[in-house]
């Protein structure tokens, strides 16, 4: 049985707003009956100041999906659409003080909802049926953006997390492939499109040891982050005689939220035991930041090899 918080349970068994708006003026539907989950949330929404003043919801799913659609409800109801938009399935989970990782994708089915319902509201189309992404997952109905949208929101690695976040892949098991190739071209992407953030946040970090006046350094400086990059460029700055004695070598490449990106050189590309140092270094950084990371590794100016088919994150 999945472990669920008390707060999960309380809005299982005593769902708020779960009704059909006679007077809604925003509707989104997600999912499907046959897929086995759905959800069509209704909004009524003040034409003047888009304060959402009413949500309803009606869902087929699972307990989570039950609570899920309640907790989004809760949340949005008194923000104006554009708020309710910065609105994210995370936030919903951390709302219900946390889901099971097999039920994020109710939270994302939650999420979805809300901005075809914006969609709707406005007046605009959402590309459904698939006509710009490619489907994936056919037992669930899931394409290649929503994959791409729900990894880069989330921060997922994994083909597991992505089947626990979208249901992709967790019926037939037969797009697994398809789904790791779209994942690791996002990676890749998300890599690539910050490649130059760790040089620019550890420059801004030495200025400060260098006592260069605040107002020299660039707005942007995140401190948090300088001091993250900091201590992860120790860890690798300790493994890195061991690697380079075997011909290798190993360098920080990003850092984006609870993921590390590396290149490794030298003979440690294409070497069996590089997932072995992979993973030393991966204990040593989660141990010094005190929460779990996950590293991996990039090919920094290779080009990603596409398998059949090429996908853009």
């Amino acid at each position: 049985m999945w472990d669920y918080s008390e707060k999960v349970k309380q809005h299982f068994f005593n769902p708020k707003n779960a009704k059909l708006l006679s007077d809604a003026n925003a509707r989104g539907d997600v999912g499907s009956i046959s897929c086995g989950d759905a959800l069509s949330l209704s909004l009524k929404i003040n034409p003047d100041s888009e304060v959402i003043e009413d949500a309803g919801f009606q869902t087929f799913g699972c307990g989570s999906a039950i609570a899920s659609s309640s907790a989004l409800t809760e949340i949005i109801i008194g923000k104006t659409l554009n708020e309710a938009l910065q609105v994210t399935n995370q936030d919903i989970a951390d709302y219900l003080d946390g889901l099971p990782p097999e039920k994020m994708h109710c939270s994302v089915m939650g999420m979805e909802a809300l901005h075809a319902a914006a969609a709707n509201y406005r007046g605009e189309s959402l590309e459904d049926d698939h006509e710009e992404g490619e489907l994936i997952c056919k037992c669930f109905a899931v394409d290649d953006l929503m994959i791409k949208r729900v990894v880069k929101a989330n921060g997922l690695s994994t083909v597991a997390e992505v089947i626990n976040y979208t249901k992709a892949g967790g019926a037939c098991t037969a797009c697994h492939e398809k789904i790791e190739w779209v994942l690791d071209a996002c990676l890749a992407e998300m890599a690539g499109e910050a490649s130059a953030k760790p040089l620019q946040v550890a420059a801004q970090a030495s200025a400060v040891v260098q006592d260069i006046p605040v107002e020299d350094i660039p707005m942007e400086f995140d401190a948090a982050l300088a001091e993250k990059i900091t201590v992860i460029e120790q860890v690798i700055a300790e493994v890195r005689p061991a690697v380079q004695a075997d011909g290798g070598d190993i360098r920080l490449v990003d850092v984006e939220d609870n993921l590390v990106f590396v290149s490794m050189s030298g003979a440690c590309t294409g070497c069996g035991l590089s997932g072995l140092t992979l993973a030393n270094v991966e204990v040593k950084i989660s141990k010094a930041l005190g929460e779990p990371y996950t590293v991996f590794p990039v090919q920094e100016t290779a080009p990603v090899a596409k398998k059949e088919a090429t996908y853009d994150c």
